[in-house]
């Protein structure tokens, strides 16, 4: 009797499909979970770059402030203390030497402080030069503002209210302080000038007005824009009242630049309205650059919780997946073991067939019954 060989059997796919479904779900998602977390690491980095940024030109608002008073007082012949300066460069340069390679301006920085103390040594006396020399550095000082907000993004800046103030802060007031100065100095040289210069010199001051006042104009609106488009509820009362204040100054800078009828503009009343104006501009510009510092903050902050929001949602849905194709392949086990495998035919092809259970016959003739009960061998006996 030939005996069925065994089928083998053959592997389940039931076990290999979970797999291939969890690999194929567990590529998107790891392509959509490494892309938000890199724009998201890219803004953080961007806002943390910018605070280097308003921290450099935090550094730089008093230098600013005590070169354009310096200038003053050397067109005026007045003697003016160099301490204020002094202590101002001395601030920058320790700023510059902690975050100035991060943010590329150690260059532009030797070349000012350069420049302000070969000023410092020389001390021009005549009251034209002094305007030159120092023209040329508050030149430098400028560009190193534009300098620093461009190496640090600020005029990348992706939100609005925050943009608007680092325009005002870093460039417009600037500008303005730098020109407001230059005007009422020009003003002051104007009539020690010889006449035949007069024409020059007119038409010097009206471009130096319109230099002073457009900035100062811009940063108006750049401040108000950023209060509008911000969703702080402390901007607008932290910035709007000195706001105000820088408004009125320079509207009254305004009206003393007017040229009169020899087309300059009286020295003294401009002097005035200059040194209000620099006031004004001295107490705006660090509540502009604290609420600029104070939302990129908190955008750092929300940023670095975004960023673990995603990691904890990349991590879950790994998880959920990698229990779907442990269920899945539990579940083909299960159906696996419950098929059995049928055995094989035999080689002709023709499978046994059962032989019937013969009937007992009795072992003794004629039927007797004690031979029938006891057997063959009983009925021997």
């Amino acid at each position: 009797m030939t005996v069925p060989a065994s089928r083998v059997r053959p592997r389940p796919a039931g076990r290999v499909l979970p797999l291939l479904l969890v690999v194929a779900l567990l590529a998107p998602l790891g392509v959509l979970f490494q892309q938000a977390w890199r724009l998201t690491d890219d803004d953080r980095s961007l806002a943390e770059r910018e605070r280097l940024g308003v921290e450099y030109l935090r550094a730089l608002a008093p230098v600013t402030d005590a070169l354009v008073q310096a200038q003053s007082a050397a067109v005026a012949g007045r003697p003016a203390s160099g301490a204020a300066l002094t202590d101002a460069v001395a601030e920058a340069a320790a700023v510059d030497a902690r975050i100035g390679r991060d943010l590329r301006s150690q260059e532009r920085w030797a070349g000012v402080r350069a420049k302000l103390e070969a000023l410092g040594g020389r001390a021009p006396t005549d009251p034209e030069a002094a305007f030159t020399a120092y023209a040329e550095v508050t030149d430098l000082l400028l560009d190193l503002h534009r300098k620093v907000r461009e190496s640090s993004g600020l005029v990348r800046d992706p939100e609005s209210d925050s943009f608007y103030l680092q325009d005002a802060a870093g460039r417009q007031l600037p500008e303005a302080m730098v020109a407001a100065g230059r005007l009422t100095d020009l003003a002051t040289l104007a009539a020690g000038r010889p006449s035949a210069e007069r024409p020059r010199t007119v038409a010097d001051l009206a471009a130096l007005r319109v230099a002073a006042l457009t900035p100062a104009g811009a940063l108006v609106d750049d401040l108000r824009a950023a209060v509008d488009n911000s969703e702080s509820t402390d901007l607008g009362g932290t910035v709007l009242t000195p706001l105000d204040t820088y408004q009125r100054a320079v509207e009254a800078l305004a009206a003393a630049s007017a040229p009169s009828r020899t087309g300059v503009a009286d020295p003294g009343p401009l002097a005035g309205a200059r040194l209000n104006a620099h006031a004004a501009a001295e107490q705006l510009q660090p509540v502009i650059l604290a609420e600029l510092d104070a939302l990129l903050a908190a955008r750092v902050d929300r940023l670095e919780r975004d960023r673990r929001l995603t990691a904890a949602g990349g991590a879950l849905g790994v998880l959920l997946l990698l229990t779907l194709g442990g269920v899945l392949a539990a579940a083909g086990r299960r159906r696996a073991r419950a098929v059995r495998p049928e055995p094989a035919a035999p080689e002709n092809g023709a499978w046994p067939v059962a032989s019937e259970p013969r009937p007992l016959q009795p072992a003794g003739r004629g039927g007797d019954p004690e031979a029938a009960r006891w057997g063959p061998a009983d009925a021997a006996r």
